[in-house]
């Protein structure tokens, strides 16, 4: 039995002493949520076609998502416990264009066989066990955290998970101070935790690629009503070592609200990354390679203005140094916590400089209320990669800087405000990604959602 595990069943075993205490049950929730996700994307001509590459890509499940949140059992210090149920059930695998490959453990959405073929359905159960003093809690086992160094990923039919603890204290007025270890994830087409990577060492069955040790802390301070700083720092073991340095400010202009986003990471080398081939990431050496160890700088502005409805934005991004820029990343999916993670592509390859303009609107300010819009166009040039286009193979003997790409999102949603149908959410999102990057082909993405959330407590 591990450190985490043993942990939570003796803070269960502390905590199932007193359920019965007032505020443990009436403070509890449960909810359900339902999720029908349906996405195909088309592989287009790009660069090039690699062995066995499919086409399209096509999967469409039903998602079952049952959370249930307890109060905490009175006294100096509060119990609790909350738990996550999911089940994804297959409607249709495209006819086997789910997307796995002969290297992969999974599709676009769903685990896969050994013969590639798409599972029926794939479930798991996430305990998390939890203690609160005053304005201090701390939970142990599954977690889903959202900050800076590190984002759940909740982009497909299920939701991401980790393993681990964290301890978040708002003590002091205006600051909220989160510190945490992660040890195992759970991909959002998995049944099964595991060890941590990045990008370019996430091979599931090299021996030696992986970590499972993320230790992670910061906080956030209000200076004032619209201003926000923020310091996060975060270690995976044998891979990187990354700060952030936020500041969010927004400021009344008019008849609208223009918000600020600025953002920093300083990513550098921990450990066998910075020796050990089998650790390496992506980007460009100078030496005509296409990995090595972690060496990234990434500066971002983003600048919204909201007036009536209308969202109109802007943004540019610098991805500095010899590497992509690093996130928690098993290969199956995951979100990094950057101005430019799109619906296909996140525009921070070596080197890479990319401008961003937004628009979106609330449709409730002409009376529908519920129905939303937006598009996103980004693009991004001066990347630094190996290869030499038209190649089914990377030239090792070709330094191809200077390349680029583009992407445009679409997405329309509309959430039924009244009526027996109160609360469906339909969501349509659609993507075009072009580039000229070796190895990469084009991509045209639709996505088509429907949700619903049932209050069980």
């Amino acid at each position: 039995m591990n450190k985490s595990t043993l942990a939570l069943a003796v803070a269960v075993g502390v905590m199932a002493q007193q359920a019965g205490a007032a505020g443990f049950i009436e403070d509890s929730k449960a909810t359900l949520g339902l999720r029908n996700f349906y996405i195909n994307t088309d592989n287009r001509d790009g660069d090039t076609k690699a062995a066995g590459a499919q086409n399209k890509q096509e999967e469409w499940g039903q998602g079952f998502d049952l959370r249930f949140i307890s109060g905490y059992t009175q006294g100096t210090v509060g119990f609790g416990i909350d738990a996550i149920g999911l089940l994804g059930v297959r409607l249709d695998s495209g006819g086997g264009t789910n997307g796995a490959t002969s290297t992969s453990y999974g599709g676009t959405v769903f685990p896969s066989k050994s013969n590639g073929e798409a599972v029926d359905n794939y479930s798991s159960l996430g305990l998390t066990a939890k203690a609160k003093i005053s304005q201090t809690e701390l939970k142990l086992g599954t977690l889903q955290p959202k900050l800076p160094v590190i984002v759940t990923n909740d982009g497909r039919l299920l939701p991401q998970t980790f393993q681990g603890g964290q301890i978040t204290s708002s003590e002091i007025k205006d600051l909220t101070l989160v510190a945490g270890q992660i040890e195992h994830a759970k991909g959002r087409n998995s049944s099964n935790n595991e060890e941590l990577s990045i990008a370019g060492s996430n091979a599931h069955t090299a021996a030696g690629r992986d970590s499972n040790k993320f230790i992670y802390g910061g906080g956030d301070y209000k200076i004032t009503k619209d201003l926000t700083a923020q310091y996060y720092y975060g270690n995976l073991q044998d891979y990187y070592k990354q700060h952030f340095l936020g500041l969010v400010h927004n400021w009344a202009i008019g008849p609208g609200v223009l918000k600020s986003d600025f953002r920093y990471f300083n990513s550098r080398d921990d450990g066998a990354n910075g020796n050990d081939p089998a650790y390496y990431t992506t980007g460009d050496y100078g030496t005509g390679i296409t990995k090595g160890k972690v060496d990234n700088n990434l500066y971002s502005g983003l600048f919204l203005y909201t007036v009536e409805g209308h969202t109109f934005g802007g943004g540019y991004q610098v991805s500095n140094g010899n590497s992509d820029f690093p996130w928690l990343n098993q290969g199956d999916g995951s979100s990094a916590y950057i101005t430019t993670d799109m619906q296909i592509a996140k525009f921070a390859r070596a080197g890479e400089r990319t401008w961003q303009a937004r628009y979106s609107y609330d449709f409730a300010k002409v009376g529908v209320p519920g129905l939303t819009a937006g598009v996103v166009y980004l693009r991004g040039d001066n990347i630094d990669t190996t290869g030499k286009v038209g190649s089914t193979v990377p030239q090792t003997s070709v330094n191809a800087t200077g390349r680029s790409e583009w992407e445009r999102d679409i997405t329309v949603g509309y959430v039924v405000p009244e009526g027996p149908l109160k609360n469906v959410g339909v969501m349509w999102k659609n993507a075009m990604w072009r580039n000229d990057i070796p190895g990469q082909r084009d991509q045209d993405e639709n996505r088509l959602i429907v949700s619903y959330s049932i209050p069980l407590l």
